[in-house]
């Protein structure tokens, strides 16, 4: 496989590597670059954050779970390539020693990648681009402060080049990384039985965790055409390869409640990789999107060689681990009818920042002249699929929008679930905390305030 990318400003061109060979494990065994750390090996710690910088522009991305094949035309920089070529810092690794913001140094690394990305991109929402960054010695502050202290520093001039080389140096064609819908769909029609990689958050820990095989894979990165978001009068459409940052700041101006959820979503690195397309395909009963794109009134439109089917999203989820998604068929894109904001998103985790929803709620009811005319409500969490409310619903659906239809609502949710007990929560748990999310949603409709991030003290 004839990978090139370029690599604190050189053109790599690794040789005798497997399409799922790690960045991080290809830097750190090949190149030498054990600056780049190992920490978690899944995504969650940040140690291992590299920087990569496509046509789109740069990100922040976690090394351990992407495959060198996703980096092909593309350019890295790892914490050795932060710093000037005659050894000038950078003004975030400046800005770190003058803040004290290093103490065992492990993570400071992946810190400063962070923080030079966030430079970079002019990004001084410094407390997000930071949350996937997990250091145990300072406790944030001083890393917060050296963050503050270098945004109003220039960017280097080493910093802006890579950009500069991809547009000048076109990268040739790789077999397993179509470049558009057009020829994945080929491509995947002769060979079904391939393992597709849209962001690799969810299938790279099949790698580094569960050791599997993967052969053949097919990248669908490349696939330019299954990325952007489509927002027109009647219809908002979301290719299935755009990224989840790219999707949560499409969203905000129509859905906040969303956005704030996605937020939550995963760190800046994973929500950089992550794709709405592969949070769907992956049929996880715990991810956060379905929920809200069920409640929404969302369709999965999907394709196989030259046909193409569309479906509610809520019937694509069939059992645990089963969709309806044929041999070499594939999700081209999500779509949902332009409406007035109803959505309100309640992600439950143990965690506020990049974790695992013991539950999520969504909720899109509608009200006119005081009674319910529609009602949408999904749950991730709550079964072995995302799964709407039916009898919850139902019991809305006509009647006054005040607190005694809410009380004799409530009811619904043991008729609807029956929720598992594990080491997130208990199935009594996660059910008493159902019956509140609709509590909350009537509360802040009502103009009470709700979210636990706004109590003063």
């Amino acid at each position: 496989m004839e990978i090139r990318f370029l690599l604190n400003g050189e053109a790599v061109a690794p040789s005798g590597v497997a399409p799922t060979q790690t960045l991080l494990d290809w830097l750190r065994e090949r190149r030498g670059l054990t600056g780049t750390k190992e920490g978690c090996n899944e995504g969650d710690c940040g140690a291992c954050t590299v920087m990569v910088t496509d046509a789109s522009g740069a990100r922040a991305l976690n090394a351990c779970i992407l495959l060198l094949p996703q980096l092909h035309g593309r350019a890295v920089r790892t914490i050795e390539g932060i710093s000037g070529p005659k050894g000038q810092l950078h003004p975030v690794q400046q800005a770190m020693i003058d803040h004290h913001g290093s103490q065992c140094g492990f993570c400071t690394p992946g810190f400063v990648v962070s923080m030079a990305v966030a430079h970079l991109n002019g990004d001084t929402d410094h407390a997000t681009a930071l949350a996937g960054n997990l250091c145990r010695c300072t406790g944030y502050a001083p890393i917060l402060r050296a963050a503050e202290a270098a945004a109003d520093q220039p960017v280097p001039e080493w910093m802006v080049g890579d950009a500069a080389w991809l547009m000048e140096n076109g990268t040739p064609a790789l077999p397993a990384a179509p470049q558009s819908a057009d020829t994945l769909a080929a491509l995947y029609a002769e060979r079904p039985e391939a393992t597709l990689v849209a962001g690799a958050t969810d299938v790279g820990l099949w790698v580094t965790k569960a050791l599997r095989d993967l052969d053949p894979v097919i990248f669908l990165n490349r696939c330019a055409d299954l990325k952007g978001v489509e927002i027109g009068e009647h219809e908002v459409r979301v290719g299935a390869m755009t990224d989840m940052n790219s999707f949560g700041a499409a969203i905000a101006p129509l859905h906040p409640s969303y956005a704030a959820m996605i937020r939550r979503y995963g760190s800046t690195q994973v929500r950089g990789a992550a794709t709405v397309g592969g949070n769907i395909a992956n049929g996880s009963p715990i991810g956060d999107n379905p929920p809200a794109l069920i409640a929404l009134d969302a369709v999965v439109h999907l394709r196989r060689a030259d046909t193409r089917r569309a479906m509610p999203l809520e019937e694509f989820f069939i059992d645990y681990g089963k969709q309806d998604r044929q041999p070499g068929e594939f999700v081209e894109a999500v779509s949902f009818p332009r409406q007035d904001d109803r959505l309100k998103c309640y992600k439950l985790s143990k965690r506020f920042d990049q974790d695992i929803s013991a539950l999520c709620g969504c909720f899109n009811i509608r009200v006119e002249d005081g009674i319910v005319s529609s009602a949408r409500i999904a749950f991730g969490g709550m079964a072995g699929i995302p799964k709407r409310a039916a009898h919850v619903e139902s019991a809305l659906l006509g009647q006054k929008w005040e607190t005694d239809t809410i009380r004799m609502a409530q009811a619904g949710f043991d008729a609807d679930f029956a929720p598992m007990s594990d080491m997130r929560a208990s199935a009594a748990y996660r059910l008493e905390t159902a019956r509140a999310m609709l509590e909350r949603y009537f509360a802040e409709d009502s103009g009470e305030g709700a979210s636990v991030l706004e109590v003063m003290t």
